[in-house]
């Protein structure tokens, strides 16, 4: 099954400041697993740049210009809160990561492959329409499932989260959007500190936490039981993916007990459940991971499963 994958050089010159865990090394960690023989047969694109207007798709346009107008000069580095900073390089690395979402997206809908990867960085899951946070500048699935909406027609869009941490910015961006639906598990307590089962949208809107410590059943049960009924229920035309693998037992940021065999699982369920309802249409794109070897693991077997799933 043709499987593409969209990433951009230019996402390794992004830094948050020295010591931050959110580093260009995750990056090559992934990108490095995905040079292995067993994935030779990937469709590997560069990711185009995000046009403001497509940006606006998730944000504000003011927000927008604010954002792409911090340039900090060569060697300087602008915090924008205690966690997400902006060097010389970081705003040509956001507009590939929002594009390597929109490039993906066009490229399933158009049938020219069945699924996608975009190993990119930043992150965008915790970007909120109005306000940059957790290493994430602009919302990249949001802005990928709207352009599926506003391109390519598709009514509804399915936004799966299965990172660690609780993607704050998409559900802000989409809980008043019946026509977007998202699902996260996540571990709780744990930043941001929302997320909680009881936020529930427009009803297009599934929170399932997990507790420190929980381990690799409670995981698989959270998305058997609970998210992917909703999935099914729901019947999109389209399912994008954030792929934090930060809920990996080897994390420093947080306390789940997940291995890269569960995460090569959810992504299996999710291809079949889009195989019956969506002909197949999953895009995907990097969130968190921060232990380098349990990230590279992760990813692989996440792609893995894209293509044989």
């Amino acid at each position: 099954m043709s499987v593409l994958l969209v990433s951009h050089r230019a996402c390794l010159g992004h830094e948050n400041g020295e010591g931050y865990p959110e580093c260009p090394d995750r990056l090559r960690a992934v990108l490095t697993a995905l040079e292995a023989e067993e994935f030779a047969t990937l469709i590997r694109e560069e990711a185009p740049r995000a046009t403001p207007e497509q940006l606006a798709l998730a944000h504000p346009p003011d927000y927008v210009r604010a954002i792409l107008g911090i340039r900090p000069e060569p060697g300087e580095m602008v915090m924008l809160d205690g966690d997400t900073g902006m060097n010389e390089h970081s705003a040509e690395a956001a507009l590939r990561a929002a594009g390597a979402g929109i490039a993906a997206v066009d490229a399933v809908c158009r049938a020219e492959v069945r699924r996608a990867f975009c190993a990119v960085r930043p992150p965008g899951h915790h970007a909120e329409p109005r306000r940059p946070m957790g290493f994430c500048l602009f919302g990249n699935a949001v802005i990928a499932a709207r352009h599926a909406q506003r391109a390519h027609g598709i009514a509804r869009v399915a936004v799966l989260d299965f990172d660690v941490h609780h993607g704050n910015g998409t559900q802000a961006a989409v809980e008043a959007d019946p026509s977007i639906l998202f699902l996260s598990s996540h571990q709780s307590p744990c930043y941001p500190g929302t997320g909680m089962e009881h936020e529930t949208g427009m009803g297009n809107v599934m929170n399932v936490t997990l507790e420190p410590g929980a381990d690799a059943a409670a995981f698989r049960a959270a998305w058997r039981e609970r998210l992917l009924p909703a999935l099914e229920a729901f019947r999109p035309g389209l399912i994008v993916v954030s792929a934090g693998f930060d809920a990996h037992a080897r994390d420093p940021l947080a306390q789940l007990r997940v291995r890269e065999a569960d995460f090569g699982w959810l992504t299996g369920q999710i291809c079949g459940i889009a195989d019956r309802l969506c002909g197949g249409r999953v895009v995907s794109t990097l969130e968190g991971g921060y232990d380098l070897e349990a990230l590279a693991a992760s990813a692989a077997s996440h792609v893995r499963a894209l293509m044989n799933a």
